[in-house]
């Protein structure tokens, strides 16, 4: 790709939720009924690849901006169903011939959700990763695994990718916030073990927090040295934040930067191009384009959040 050449002291990243990316095989460990062919929601071969190429069209098109085009450099990917769906999005789709090698958790989350991390190999070469166990708190189901990766990048420097899934709210904000909170002790303990190494560590943080900003969770994690710099991020076409409940928009997904690297920061935006966004018909203006209305499947469905994305300068 002659212009990614043109485009080697960038680096984009990439953060997205890909709404329950499951195969449509059973896992015997796994709740994961909800997703197969005899399920109520049919999800069907059909179905599974269509998704596929639906996530695989979101990832591409994050890499567009008002001036030039590059395949995104790094690709933070939550609610994968494991290796072998992540195998299929970067080999088997629209990606096939973008060159990403990836690495994905494999969790003790009872459905089955890991994290993954995609990375173009012209301009991240991977030195290390590792899955974080969070240990639970008392309440507390298995929940992700964090994953790390490190990685040179064209200017020879070292980044350090964290990719993080916190548990929900689905039980209430209030009774689950500790859980999310477990995450956050386990990511900035582990940040602060790389900083031992190395004192002024480039690190990414990026991922589905489930909290909004001013949350004790994101709290903690910008009190170890981390700036959220996609705080104010806004789409071009509606998107106010990244997702939208009950009419309002607000971000759970978000991308931290360490100080070694906030001066490499250009800017941060949501990816809202039309195809990832539908009319809001009860609320007005627009929102995520999720794969099911209910149980009513959306054949164009991508996510119910939208792709998050950051572009650096390295120097």
């Amino acid at each position: 790709m002659p212009l990614c050449l043109l485009l080697a002291s960038f680096l984009t990243i990439v953060q997205l939720n890909c709404e329950n990316l499951f195969d449509f095989r059973h896992d015997s460990l796994k709740q994961d009924t909800e997703y197969l062919p005899d399920a109520p929601r049919h999800w069907t071969p059909y179905r599974y690849w269509r998704k596929i190429e639906n996530i695989a069209k979101a990832i591409v098109s994050s890499g567009a901006d008002s001036a030039d085009y590059c395949l995104p450099d790094l690709v933070a990917l939550c609610e994968v169903e494991n290796d072998s769906v992540v195998h299929d999005l970067v080999h088997r789709s629209l990606l096939r011939t973008g060159r990403y090698g990836y690495f994905v958790t494999n969790s003790a989350d009872e459905r089955g959700i890991d994290v993954a991390l995609l990375y173009h190999d012209f301009s991240f070469s991977p030195v290390s990763h590792a899955s974080l166990r969070v240990s639970p708190v008392e309440g507390m189901s298995p929940t992700r695994d964090i994953l790390y990766v490190s990685g040179r990048v064209i200017t020879d420097d070292t980044l350090h990718v964290f990719v993080v899934h916190s548990p929900s709210r689905r039980d209430g904000e209030r009774f689950t916030r500790p859980h999310r909170l477990a995450v956050a002790s386990r990511l900035c303990a582990a940040i602060d073990s790389v900083r031992a190494v190395s004192a002024g560590a480039k690190i990414i943080v990026a991922g589905d927090f489930n909290d909004y900003s001013g949350a004790a969770q994101l709290d903690s994690v910008s009190a170890h040295g981390m700036t959220d710099v996609t705080e104010a991020a806004r789409g071009a076409n509606g998107a106010k934040a990244t997702y939208r409940f009950k009419g309002k928009w607000g971000s759970l997904d978000h991308i931290f930067l360490s100080r070694s690297l906030l001066y490499s920061f250009e800017w941060s935006r949501v990816n809202d191009l039309p195809f990832l966004v539908e009319e809001d018909e009860k609320y007005g203006g627009v929102k995520p384009r999720r794969t099911y209305n209910g149980y009513r499947y959306q054949r164009n469905g991508v996510s119910d959040h939208l792709p998050l994305v950051v572009r650096l300068r390295l120097r």
